[in-house]
């Protein structure tokens, strides 16, 4: 009986023609087409040609990668390494050193001239065998290619004759991989496949400097637009809030461009929803607050806005008790006193604090947090307490001109405003040189206790922080915040021109440690060794940042740090521009648009009313005056 093989099943039918029908991973990766000529590889639309390192000099610098991988040369490098035995290469230096003796022994029989050349070569493979023999050493075959593309072979040609330029100057050659072109374009695919073994010498010491990752780049997918870094023209685009604290130093001399690289991050990171809360020693942040619709708040002993010292926290955190709470605002006033008093004596600091206490149970505010919604004292409820103390008379005689004296204004009376979201401004411009640090010290308290109320991003700039620098109390103050601000979502941006007076302090240099991002601009060269000891900068970096122009520096982030460039738009840079060469240039009005009435012919209202003339406008030429112009003569009437 005949046996008919089974019939395959509708299924496994199905599931053929799929896998048939569907498209693999080389169909979508494989160019249209491809076509191979001797001198070059044409895929789809690009145009590519190997190139293979031949001949490399005696002496070759550090990082001779970096032009290449830097330029803007659209290519592929390919650098395979096969370590030798060093075995087998002793007995091949041997043979050869047996070799050149025996050249140079003929040479001399002949009555020649001593050769250098063979004389260096004899040296190079003598000082070689014996950093081989001691392991000090180990020598490598090493291939090199480069693979570039190009849209057309006119613009191929030009970038390979770039690239062997550049090459060439550093006396390493090259050359194309005529008739080799598809084993050349594989040898450059990250296959690890090497089709055209063209291989050289070189010891450990040489192949190290042929390490190609030799510039950082800071370019991610979300963020701000920092810059463009200097080294390869790539973006410098981040998240500050992504790294482990946003906190950010800013450090130049005067004039190199902080404040402008300050207020375009502030002014980019504002349109991604961030508030901005910025201390203004010099009112350069005012015409970029009203050009964002932000709040400006200047303080000043004539001004309407007023802090209250004694204010406490909106709220209390999970964490906290009252009584922690109640002791760091005393604490935080505390400090504030002191600088507002100036030196103390052990018994007026133990006194004042007593006193502190008591003027917030004058108001019936205990370690109760239910307490803390009551109206919080002033500094006149301060004075009666003191008053009625012993041993404080040098206190109220200091404190007086704070309550009843010529800063009363500022300081003795409930806080009349609230911190909005968005962009907020507080200029203390218009105080005197003395009350600035206290003013600060007040400003960035109140700041502290509204950000604890409710949990955003941030970011909280202190302009010329140099001045809290000069008071222990203040600094040290500083240096909590840059701790306690991650925990929050406050990113901290630290401002100092008075580089050295910055990090001389010890709460300078922790504020420093305390932050991620660091942007050092051009400095001055009695700071650069200062700035190079705190950095680590190398000597390169050093004369980088003496040589840079304004707005060209390094930046820090975290482990990376690159070359910078600060780059703003147009529009960018009429906001935030506080050149004052630039804002004392005078503008000329644009002329008014002209009616013309429709009954007018158009020529008569040009000569009543000539349009504004500038310099951007091209001046028309000037018609004829009709009187001076000669009139043909009346016609001749004819019979």
């Amino acid at each position: 009986m005949k046996l008919w093989p089974a019939k395959p099943s509708q299924e496994n039918i199905d599931s053929a023609a799929v896998e048939s029908g569907a498209s693999s991973l080389l169909d979508i990766i494989a160019p249209a087409a491809v076509q191979i000529t001797p001198n070059a590889l044409q895929l789809g639309s690009y145009f590519c040609q190997t190139l293979y390192v031949y001949t490399y000099p005696r002496y070759v610098q550090t990082n001779w990668l970096s032009p290449l991988i830097n330029s803007d040369l659209e290519l592929d490098v390919s650098i395979y390494i096969y370590p030798q035995e060093s075995e087998k290469v002793m007995t091949q230096l041997k043979k050869q050193v047996g070799r050149l003796e025996s050249s140079r022994v003929i040479q001399q029989d002949k009555g020649l001239a001593r050769d250098p050349e063979l004389d260096t070569a004899l040296g190079d493979v003598e000082e070689l065998r014996d950093v081989l023999q001691k392991g000090e050493l180990r020598l490598f075959h090493v291939g090199i290619y480069f693979t570039l593309y190009a849209k057309s072979q006119k613009e191929l040609d030009d970038n390979l004759r770039r690239l062997e330029s550049t090459l060439g100057g550093l006396l390493i050659y090259t050359k194309p991989a005529l008739l080799r072109t598809e084993q050349g374009f594989n040898s450059t695919l990250p296959l690890a496949n090497d089709q055209l073994q063209v291989l050289r010498n070189l010891d450990t010491g040489s192949l190290s400097t042929s390490f190609p990752f030799v510039s950082a780049t800071l370019t991610s997918n979300e963020g701000v637009l920092y810059g463009i870094n200097r080294h390869n023209n790539s973006l410098i685009l981040f998240d500050r809030f992504s790294l482990e604290n946003a906190n950010m130093v800013v450090l130049a001399k005067s004039g190199s461009g902080k404040s402008y690289a300050v207020k375009l991050e502030a002014l980019r990171s504002l349109m991604f929803g961030v508030d901005v809360i910025i201390i203004d020693p010099e009112n350069e942040y005012k015409a970029l607050a009203e050009g964002v619709g932000g709040s400006y708040l200047p303080l000043s002993l004539n001004s309407e806005q007023r802090i209250n010292p004694f204010d406490l926290p909106l709220t209390i955190e999970s964490d906290e008790s009252g009584e922690e709470v109640l002791r760091s605002a005393v604490i935080t006033l505390h400090g504030l006193l002191s600088l507002m008093l100036g030196q103390l004596t052990p018994e007026e600091d133990a006194l004042l604090d007593r006193a502190v206490f008591e003027t917030y149970a004058l108001r019936d505010i205990t370690v109760d947090p239910a307490t803390h919604q009551n109206p919080p004292p002033t500094m006149a409820d301060l004075t009666a307490v003191l008053a009625n103390m012993q041993g404080s008379g040098s206190l109220l005689s200091r404190l007086e001109k704070y309550t009843t004296g010529t800063f009363s204004g500022l300081f003795n009376k409930p806080t009349n405003f609230s911190l909005n979201p968005g962009f907020t401004v507080f200029s203390i411009r218009d105080l005197e040189e003395e009350l600035r640090p206290v003013a600060m010290y007040l400003v960035l308290t109140y700041i502290w206790n509204t950000i604890r109320h409710e949990t955003r991003p941030r970011i909280l700039i202190i302009d010329e922080a140099w001045w809290m620098m000069q008071h222990e109390d203040t600094a040290r103050f500083l240096f909590g915040l840059a701790k306690r601000a991650r925990k929050y979502y406050l990113a901290l941006t630290v401002i100092s021109q008075d580089v050295e007076d910055f990090l001389d302090s010890k709460y300078g240099k922790a504020v420093v440690s305390n932050s991620s991002l660091q942007l050092l601009l051009k400095q001055s060269p009695a700071s650069i060794d200062k700035v190079a000891e705190t950095f680590n900068l190398t000597e390169g970096e050093k004369y980088l940042l003496l040589e840079s122009d304004v707005g060209e520096g390094l930046l820090f982030a975290g482990l990376n740090h690159v070359a910078i460039k600060i780059v703003a738009s147009y529009t960018e840079d009429q906001m935030i521009n506080s050149d004052p060469r630039l804002l004392l240039q005078p503008t000329t009005p644009a002329a008014p648009p002209i009616e013309t009435p429709a009954t007018e012919p158009a020529a008569v209202v040009a000569a009543t009313e000539p349009p504004a003339v500038t310099d951007a406008t091209p001046v028309a030429p000037t018609p004829p005056d009709p009187a001076s112009v000669p009139q043909p003569p009346p016609p001749i009437a004819q019979a």
